[in-house]
């Protein structure tokens, strides 16, 4: 089967947060990512857009009555690139890792447009 999205971990900060999840949760997670990578159309029960952001995603994870997210965004199309990840404690995504989400995004295209320069 061929991959149709490439997925890839920007900085050390999905990395820092899978590290620190228990083995259940980190095969759950790579479970759904290889779902992203190889599934044409993703259910949004594993992935959803966060409103009022431009191009924000998160993946979703759950476990029992634990729930997990990693953000992530789409660049140039086939592109999937996970930010931080946490786990949810209230039934809104807290406002804070969103803001943060976003501005790991911003300076990921800020260092990509450099790079180009």
């Amino acid at each position: 089967m061929e991959k149709i999205r490439i997925i890839v971990a920007y900085k050390h900060y999905f990395e820092e947060f899978l590290l620190n999840q228990p083995t259940k949760v980190q095969d759950k997670i790579y479970k759904i990512l290889e779902i992203i990578e190889f599934q044409q159309v993703i259910p949004s029960k594993y992935l959803k857009h966060i409103k009022g952001t431009d191009g924000l995603f998160e993946t979703r994870y759950s476990m029992g009555s634990n729930i997990w997210r990693v953000f992530c965004f789409f660049d140039e199309g086939r592109l999937v690139v996970l930010l931080n990840g946490f786990q949810k404690k209230s039934q809104k995504t807290p406002k804070s890792e969103i803001t943060h989400a976003v501005r790991l995004m911003t300076e990921y295209f800020e260092e990509k447009r450099k790079d180009k320069l």
